[in-house]
């Protein structure tokens, strides 16, 4: 059994373990899974003086988050996690006010279509049509960010890609924490970590894939932008943690955007878990991932 240096993501751990249902409990419908990661990002705190308000953008129904300190012209689109069949912009809304207010930005949270009631590429197109509406609505690409976690994370790949493919500028950066992007799970680190992982698994990973692509061609980039050429895409951060199942995903998209050479800039953090940015009350590492993050995007946008 692994032990670990930081006090704090031990806790965290622990309280992951605590939650954990009991091995003979029923298991949760798709919907209740759903409704309680609602309520978990509902019950988060979020900055002092965070707005957030609906609104609908392309056709996608969204989530504006405002937090005091954005410069009026910055825009993020952020794209939630949750396996392209959970999460939503409530979920994720204490998440994305830190990030937004790290980077001195206004997000819109876009709530995109999910599987299994809509196969890949729904979300792709949803994302696209999102960042089409900021564009029109006098988004400037140079002062743009796109952003996500976990499949958001490849979400966001996704969609730079699919920008390069229509024409459409590029924004000024793209920042993706322990991205999923290739959902055939091929890299040695589904099996290397996953005793280490207290959060992703494998078959978990499998089951999300096929309940997303309903048939779709898992190797398609807008599936799985891992098997994509990043030629002519924005500037990236990535941040991912040493114990994730996920971390091949990772290594794989640095070295494929360097062979492109796209300016691609990779943090792996140590015995940090899956996007545990969410954990900023608990650990000191999420505060500090979410500040170098900050800076970064803060560079990126300029003034």
């Amino acid at each position: 059994m692994s032990s670990w240096k930081d006090p704090q993501i031990a806790g965290v751990r622990a309280l992951l373990a605590s939650r954990a249902p009991e091995p003979d409990a029923p298991r949760l419908t798709r919907e209740e899974r759903r409704a309680a990661s609602d309520a978990v990002g509902e019950m988060g705190s979020l900055p002092s003086g965070c707005r957030h308000e609906h609104l609908t953008a392309g056709g996608v129904k969204c989530e504006r988050v405002v937090t005091p300190g954005a410069v009026a012209d910055r825009q993020m689109l952020y794209l939630h996690g949750g396996g392209y069949v959970g999460g939503s912009p409530r979920s994720h809304r204490p998440l994305v006010a830190r990030i937004a207010e790290a980077a001195r930005a206004t997000a819109i949270v876009a709530d995109y279509r999910l599987g299994p009631e809509h196969a890949c590429p729904a979300a792709v197109e949803d994302a696209v049509g999102v960042y089409r509406w900021m564009l029109d609505e006098g988004a400037e690409p140079e002062r743009m960010i796109v952003a996500g976690d976990s499949a958001g994370g490849g979400l966001t790949l996704a969609l730079a890609l699919q920008l390069r493919d229509l024409g459409l500028p590029q924004p000024a950066g793209l920042f993706v924490i322990s991205p999923w992007a290739d959902l055939t799970q091929s890299h040695a680190t589904y099996g290397s970590k996953a005793a280490d992982d207290p959060m992703i698994s494998k078959a978990g990973l499998d089951e999300s894939a096929a309940a997303y692509l309903g048939g779709f061609d898992a190797r398609d980039p807008r599936a799985s932008p891992v098997f994509g050429d990043f030629t002519g895409v924005a500037p990236m951060l990535i941040q991912v943690g040493s114990e994730e199942a996920l971390l091949g995903d990772s290594l794989l998209l640095a070295e494929r955007a360097g062979h492109a050479r796209v300016e691609v800039r990779l943090d792996i953090w140590p015995e940090m878990i899956h996007v545990w940015h969410a954990f900023g009350g608990q650990l000191t590492a999420a505060r500090r991932a979410i500040a170098v993050a900050g800076a970064w995007m803060d560079g990126k946008l300029g003034g």
